[in-house]
């Protein structure tokens, strides 16, 4: 009966003890619930940092998200696909001490394209410069660029008027020509009246039979310039009579294929030639992941100078709890005298802080992938939005809250509890 009694004495005692150590962490939750209740006005105004800041990053994450697709879209529509054949130099020897440069052929070209799978498209291209009549004794400076037809493929051009020269045209020799937009203009006054005209180029009168533009503004960097005019390839070679081109280009069914293919046509090409010649093969795809590159690293940039908001907010957060303590000093004595410990003090005025910062968060949260979302419903932009944004906002929440709430909470837990009961 005895130990019976003991037992049950020593059960109350242990009891006893956790209910002054310990504290179910719903209790403190609910505290911390309380406190904000207490004072909406103040804790509000110090959450609107946080809510600024939330949105911030995930406003700005998208806008990077959004700039670098535009970016890569812009250079996707240049040709993923295409890979360009150059000729880089280098010489062939010849009696007395002549030399002449190494040049693609056009034996080359249909080499490759017996010889490389996947390839869908091919156009080479001889380039010739001449001032050509127009008519009314007027001339105008103007390259012209001798391609097959699958040279629109290649490039994907855009027909404004009229039509592209076909297959049938180049096999027959036609004296016809497409010329670009900018140069329609300046001769004829619009693309439409440009069709059906006539020019002359070595006396030869040439019938343009469509205008076309570029698919991308590429602002000079392509062979295509504003006073281009395209013929067939064939034609093109009564005026340079050779079969030696300085570019052939190639477009690849998939964008996988172009690496491998890049690097056969290369070791092709170098087969045939002198070991001496120089040529290279340029494709978009290096362009592309050095785009991607950059464009993630500023988003990265402007993600974390977005992040600066929140350590502002955090700052305004930790000038609220330190207040918050000074207005709650005799209720931190009484818990104390209570039995309260100071790790209970700190775990309830650290879970207020984070409770403060994770709700800003949340709501600049909400805030930030709502306006993208709504943008892109009401309007035909596809914008992308990144859930990593949303994730880390919120994780910087409540690191911001743990950093800036841990001076308060420190600060409430080491009090007496006799000089609170006796603050006035």
């Amino acid at each position: 009966m005895a130990t019976a009694q003991l037992s049950k004495a020593s059960s109350f005692e242990r009891t006893l003890a956790s209910a002054r150590s310990t504290m179910l962490f719903s209790e403190v939750v609910r505290l911390a619930v309380d406190s904000f209740r207490a004072s909406k006005t103040r804790f509000l105004l110090t959450m609107l940092g946080m809510v600024i800041g939330s949105a911030s990053i995930i406003l700005v994450a998208t806008l990077g998200l959004t700039g670098k697709q535009y970016a890569l879209d812009q250079l996707t529509s240049l040709g993923p696909n295409k890979i360009e054949l150059q000729y880089g130099g280098g010489n062939i020897s010849g009696p007395n001490n002549t030399s002449t440069p190494d040049y693609l052929t056009l034996d080359d070209m249909n080499y490759v394209v017996a010889n490389v799978p996947g390839i869908v498209a091919w156009s080479p291209m001889l380039e010739y410069h001449d001032n050509v009549s127009v008519g009314g004794g007027v001339t105008r400076s103007t390259m012209l660029l001798g391609v097959s037809p699958q040279y629109r493929i290649v490039r994907d051009l855009v027909v404004l008027s009229g039509r592209f020269f076909d297959d049938q045209d180049a096999l027959g020799h036609e004296k016809v020509a497409d010329i670009v937009e900018p140069f329609a203009t300046e001769l004829y006054g619009s693309p439409q009246a440009a069709v059906g005209k006539t020019i002359s180029i070595k006396g030869i009168p040439f019938t343009i039979i469509g205008v076309f533009r570029e698919s991308l503004d590429t602002h000079g960097l392509s062979e295509i310039s504003s006073h281009t005019m395209l013929v067939p390839y064939p034609v093109l070679r009564y005026f340079t009579g050779t079969d030696t081109l300085k570019e052939i280009f190639f477009t690849m069914r998939d964008s996988n294929m172009v690496v491998p293919a890049t690097s056969h046509i290369l070791d092709i090409i170098r087969s045939r030639h002198y070991a001496g010649s120089v040529y290279s093969a340029q494709t978009l795809t290096d362009l592309l992941s050095s785009m991607a590159r950059i464009a993630d690293m500023l988003t990265l940039v402007l993600t974390l100078a977005a992040g600066i908001t929140l350590i502002v907010s955090g700052v305004g957060i930790m000038n609220s709890m330190l207040a918050n303590v000074q207005a709650r000093l005799k209720e931190i004595g009484i818990r104390k005298a209570l039995g309260a410990t100071s790790n209970e003090i700190r775990l309830q005025f650290l879970t207020e802080a984070v409770f403060l910062s994770l709700s800003g968060g949340l709501i600049g949260t909400v805030v930030g992938l709502a306006l993208p979302l709504t943008l892109g419903f009401l309007t035909p932009f596809q914008i992308p939005i990144s859930a990593w944004s949303a994730v880390i906002a919120l994780a910087t929440s409540v690191l911001v809250g743990v950093l800036f709430g841990t001076l308060p909470a420190n600060r409430a837990a080491r009090l007496d509890p006799v000089q609170t009961l006796k603050y006035e």
